[in-house]
């Protein structure tokens, strides 16, 4: 049976009220009479709301099968379907998603077209019908409809017959791709298929290529490993204070072991504590901070900037002994040193200097033959944090760059220098060997582009940033116009992630806050990046819903537990989860979109 171009169908994005937000999409469209112009990106008449995600030249045309449209009517117990209800762009006879073959082409009347990814699993379809479990159960009953790319343009109308002309290479059909990315039990002969498929989309050649990657990842990883290593512990343990240093006259380390003696798991160079600090609030506050410790050291080592209005770490500087106790969450974090043999560059500002200073430590003790430059920007020397400290192991390493930016006026040779002493960085321009044969640079001002272009930074170099949002905003531009790489500079950011909420209308940023309405009498939800605890209250679908209503910056696509952007680490607590994931988190980890609490939860967002 030849296959039927039922009814074109077009839209342009609107704006469309949803849960108190407002959306700008395109997903409305409506069947159209008559010849419609297909061009490279578009039909003539029809447009995308968001073209991150639709859109462009390898989505320039959505497919959705009516064979689809029935199977949804009894689904869902509707008859009140029209053409376009799916967001597609063409409604057709034939061509199912089990079938159909991405590198396929097809010739509809003037134009020819290739097929090049299935739908992107998007919550505005779920918009669009009124049903918001649908972008996983398109996903989960292997239906999701696929994207073509214009190879010829030309005109087209309902009623043209669908000629195939070319059979795509693999052998790999729409549902097995999509089923490929988004659901467990991938088949590693499927994957290596998909990467030698080239009309596949880029987007999803990169996820597959990631995916392949960690999955070589786990088998190296998997190896054993020689001697006894503790492991990390869910949720929150008690950690007791073994030692408190004052390193500047705002930052103070804090040694932690064990409280029952026992062993710390190894934490990665650059990773964090998250600290539920009891007396410092009701209830108990949240904050995380960096290690500074070296990798595999038997206490950790915490070290806290004392912030005029804050709450927990004025406390932890005025109400900390030795002896006293914390509860305290595993290491945690992505920032983390990359294996390699190439140069690193360490970069930091005040009290950023914590994360790079484990990576320093771990560098150090694998006598570690990459160059490696410190840059390291201060107040001034009184508040220049591990000064000494970081001197002593960039003297112990064969190739190590050491510079040092005072920023405050007169800050190398301010009144309160003398409360620096010993080897290190002497005050004032230029070089100085610190009483020990090492050359450190030592500069007024900010590092600006000027001043960090003539450093000589090698251009293969590996960077990792930690410091103020616009200080590592600005390094990083500056890195990238001597010449690094934009995907080999790391940067470590302890407040809330960027959002991505495709689709929402832009407004000012509003700062965290409890919901309106009635309080919630339910488990107590931390949000620890955002600062803010609230109590759960039934009359919020999931914990996404509850943050959104919170404004507390979320990342998410599908909003059913499909795509796996909303993935949240999980520090203490557990969830239910209606509708179930189509394939779990990792461990310690959470889907917060279709996630409600069982207990008390402290999440890392």
């Amino acid at each position: 049976m030849t296959a039927k171009l039922l009814s074109v169908n077009v839209g342009m994005p609107k704006d469309v009220s949803w849960q108190g937000r407002t959306v700008h999409t395109g997903v409305w469209k409506h069947p159209v009479t008559g010849p419609r112009l297909v061009r490279r990106l578009n039909i003539d008449g029809d447009g995308q709301g968001d073209l991150q995600g639709h859109g462009g030249e390898q989505r320039a045309v959505l497919v959705y099968q009516i064979e689809s449209y029935a199977h949804w009517q009894e689904h869902f117990g509707r008859s009140d379907f029209e053409y376009g209800q799916f967001g597609e762009n063409f409604t057709v006879d034939g061509l199912p998603d089990d079938e159909v073959c991405v590198g396929d082409r097809y010739r509809i009347g003037e134009a020819e077209f290739e097929v090049t990814q299935p739908r992107v699993t998007c919550y505005r379809v779920g918009m669009r019908l009124g049903e918001p479990e649908l972008p996983a159960l398109l996903v989960s009953h292997h239906r999701p409809g696929f994207y073509l790319r214009v190879i010829t343009e030309g005109v087209v109308r309902a009623g043209d017959a669908i000629v195939k002309t070319r059979t795509g290479p693999g052998a790999l059909s729409v549902a097995d791709i999509d089923a490929l990315l988004y659901l467990p039990g991938r088949d590693p002969d499927k994957l290596r298929r998909a990467l030698a498929i080239p009309a596949l989309s880029p987007g999803w050649q990169q996820s597959f290529r990631d995916m392949a990657a960690a999955a070589g990842t786990a088998e190296v990883g998997g190896a054993a490993e020689a001697g006894p290593r503790a492991e990390a512990w869910p949720g929150f343990r008690p950690l007791r204070v073994t030692g408190l240093v004052h390193e500047t006259p705002s930052v103070l380390s804090v040694e932690l072991e064990a409280a029952d003696g026992g062993a710390l798991p190894a934490a990665e160079a650059g990773q964090y504590l998250t600290l539920r600090v009891d007396g410092a609030g009701d209830p108990p506050p949240v904050r995380s901070y960096s290690l500074s410790s070296a990798p595999g050291a038997s206490a950790y080592r915490v070290s806290v900037k004392r912030e005029e209005h804050g709450l927990v770490s004025r406390y932890l500087h005025a109400g900390l002994r030795v002896g006293s106790v914390l509860e305290v969450a595993a290491p945690r974090g992505d920032f983390v040193l990359v294996p390699g043999d190439g140069p690193v560059v360490l970069v930091s500002a005040g009290v950023g200097a914590t994360p790079v200073m484990a990576m320093l430590h771990r560098l150090a003790a694998e006598r570690t033959a990459r160059p490696v430059w410190w840059i390291h920007a201060a107040r001034n020397r009184s508040e220049h944090l591990f000064a000494h400290e970081a001197h002593a192991l960039l003297r112990d390493l064969p190739e190590a760059h050491e510079h040092i930016f005072y920023t405050a006026k007169n800050g190398a040779t301010g009144d309160d220098s003398d409360r620096v002493s010993g080897p290190g960085p002497s005050p004032g321009d230029g070089s100085s060997d610190g009483g020990d044969g090492v050359r450190a640079e030592v500069h007024r001002g900010r590092p600006g582009l000027e001043s960090v272009a003539g450093l000589g930074l090698p251009t293969d170099a590996g960077a990792y940033l930690c410091g103020p949002a616009p200080f590592m905003d600005a390094m990083r531009a500056t890195l990238t116009t001597i010449g690094l790489a934009d995907d080999r500079i790391h940067t470590e950011l302890f407040g809330a992630l960027a959002a991505i909420n495709p689709g929402l209308t832009a407004r000012p940023a509003v700062a965290p806050h409890q919901p309106p309405g009635e309080p919630g009498t339910g488990p107590l939800i931390t949000f620890a990046r955002s600062g803010l605890s609230v109590r759960w209250s039934p009359r919020h679908r999931s914990v996404l819903d509850l943050a959104d209503a919170c404004d507390v910056p979320t990342r998410w696509s599908c909003r059913t537990g499909v795509c796996h952007t909303c993935t949240t680490p999980l520090l203490a607590g557990d969830v239910s989860y209606a509708p179930d994931p189509l394939e779990p988190p990792p461990t310690g980890e959470v889907l917060i979109c279709c996630a409600t609490p069982r207990h008390d939860l402290v999440l890392d967002l």
